[in-house]
């Protein structure tokens, strides 16, 4: 019997799609793609009559149900989602009924927008010295977050932080992080649909960011990105340093005193 693979898309640059990725949509006999947030112009690799269907507009059981009736007849599946499906991906609602049912699946990895939006603005959550991990994370919406992982309480650790999900409640994302404890200076980044053709980037701090979020006239499909990695201050690591030695570098640099 066929399989259903799940395919990380990437964040929205056709060509952020691995290489796995790529093939399986190619060879797919039928693809589900998430059409709310996918680009498109991913389909443009799928072969010529693959069945397509935009799940944008189906509920979890006709899902499960185009994925059955065309595993049973030996057709290939692919379920095309946005970014990397193992963040907000709703994948486990898919796999625990595809279990139920007998159907086989694995999962290739794709690049999520977190990272699309690092590498849009050219930095990295994990400068030497100033923060050392990151909190990815949501504001409560229709989908509700655990208390004790509100933006508020991740907020005292004043760590890199992408919030997802969450920049229609940007004034509401202002307060509980400085309330949490950011100050109010602390510089944010928000990237409207990162690596797409129409990616916008807004800069600013704590302070700034609501009003500029606004006047960008930006509501949804936007990574906030907040903390000291985006400021003015780093270190460079100690990796790379001429006096720091490992085993695949050994011996004074010859730039070193």
């Amino acid at each position: 019997m066929s399989i259903v693979h799940f395919v990380g898309a990437g964040p929205g640059d056709v060509e952020l799609i691995t290489l796995k990725g790529y093939r399986k949509l190619s060879q797919a006999d039928v693809v589900i793609y998430a059409g709310s947030l996918v680009n498109p112009d991913l389909l443009q690799y799928c072969k010529e009559g693959a069945e397509i269907h935009d799940s944008a507009s189906m509920h979890l059981m006709e899902i499960i149900d185009v994925m059955e009736e065309a595993v049973k007849a030996g057709k290939d599946v692919v379920r095309l989602q946005t970014g990397d499906f193992s963040i907000y991906g709703s994948i486990r609602e898919q796999t625990e009924e595809m279990k139920k049912r007998g159907i086989e699946f694995d999962c290739i990895p794709g690049v999520s927008s977190f990272l699309g939006a690092a590498s849009s603005i050219g930095t990295e959550y994990t400068v030497p010295e100033v923060s050392q991990s990151v909190i990815i994370t949501r504001m409560a919406g229709r989908t509700p977050v655990p208390e004790r992982e509100s933006l508020r309480s991740y907020a005292q650790h004043r760590t890199s932080m992408a919030i997802f999900l969450s920049v229609q409640g940007i004034e509401k994302v202002v307060a509980e992080l400085v309330e949490g404890g950011y100050p109010i200076e602390t510089p944010v980044a928000v990237i409207y649909k990162a690596t797409w053709p129409d990616e916008r980037k807004v800069f600013g701090t704590l302070e700034t960011i609501a009003e500029k979020v606004k006047e960008a006239k930006i509501r949804k499909t936007a990574l906030i990105l907040v903390g000291d990695f985006l400021g003015e201050e780093f270190y460079y690591s100690k990796l790379y340093h001429e006096d720091f030695h490992h085993e695949f570098r050994k011996g004074l640099s010859s730039h070193a005193k």
